[in-house]
């Protein structure tokens, strides 16, 4: 016996039927992807540019602190850096240099304020921090009997624990001023108790 069933007509028109409320279904979903679509392109179309500032100062029970306020001294950095990108690749070492440094009347007040050490010109796609290390700090404060020298290092393998040796790569808690949000990373030498501190900011730019 046939089994009896709706008219063809009626099946092709619940078909069309269906088909049209799937489309409809569809058309806010689409005009809802639209902007996050334009979003994600706008935020994919940013770049990065980093900058690194340094700012040296002097721990309380540092000598010259104790010793020598208001002398006169200067000091000298090596610093080595690795900021490498498609667009833009620097690898050497950096010799600021900081004359005629007052020793401050009290502790907090720094030695060197903070100064631009390094900055790239040319905006490129995000690969994380520049590899930044200070690897020497010189110098000497006032003069005569009470002169004090400042010679730190770094630890080398195969070599004697320099007397005043600097120890690189303190992390600092993250921070934010007029420049914008940076990350912060301490050098301290064991003697003469002064700390080099770098700011690296990352500046967004344009593609």
């Amino acid at each position: 016996m046939p089994v009896i069933g709706p008219p063809r007509s009626v099946a092709r028109g619940f078909m069309r039927f269906r088909t049209f409320w799937r489309l409809l279904a569809l058309v806010p979903l689409a005009f809802g992807l639209a902007p996050i679509g334009k979003a994600l392109g706008a935020a994919a179309e940013l770049g990065v540019r980093h900058r690194i500032d340094v700012v040296v100062s002097a721990e309380p029970d540092a000598p010259i602190l104790s010793r020598l306020r208001g002398a006169k001294g200067e000091l000298s950095l090596t610093v080595r850096l690795s900021a490498n990108s498609k667009e833009s690749k620097f690898f050497g070492m950096l010799r600021p240099s900081f004359p005629d440094i007052v020793v401050p009347a009290a502790a907090g007040k720094p030695l060197v304020q903070q100064t631009k050490l390094w900055e790239e010109d040319v905006c490129h796609q995000r690969r994380g921090l520049p590899k930044v290390t200070v690897t020497q700090l010189g110098g000497h404060f006032a003069d005569g009997e009470g002169r004090i020298e400042i010679s730190a290092l770094n630890r080398h393998i195969g070599l004697m624990v320099p007397p005043d040796e600097l120890t690189p790569g303190i992390k600092l808690d993250p921070g934010s001023d007029s420049l914008g949000a940076f990350y912060a990373f301490r050098a301290q030498t064991r003697n003469s108790r002064l700390n080099v501190d770098l700011r690296i900011y990352s500046i967004d730019c344009p593609l």
